[in-house]
């Protein structure tokens, strides 16, 4: 079951933000799901709102998000948001390009 990840990063903007999508890409950048060194990505969506940076993913399971946080967990806690916990949900209707 696919299902809705988002994180609300407070205190920061697109710098910190630029920074985790160059160390999870090794430098190449960010422009499509497949960009990812994991499968299951759906949908990607990242930006400014007050008093932070909001990131919202579908993940086609809880199994492909879990297996993304073991590569993404070490690089949030080295730039010092190792205690972010995302608020996840089941999706109810997933509709992509």
């Amino acid at each position: 079951m696919a299902i809705i990840v988002t994180f609300f990063v407070p205190g920061i903007g697109p710098e910190l933000y630029d920074s985790c999508v160059e160390r999870l890409t090794d430098g190449k950048g960010f422009t499509s799901v497949t960009d990812l060194p994991v499968v299951g990505l759906l949908s990607h969506a990242a930006g400014p709102v007050d008093g932070g940076w909001r990131i919202t993913d579908v993940w086609e399971s809880a199994e492909s998000f879990e297996a993304f946080g073991k590569v993404l967990g070490p690089i949030i806690a080295d730039l010092g948001y190792g205690d972010l916990q995302p608020e996840i949900g089941p999706a109810y209707n997933v509709v992509v390009r």
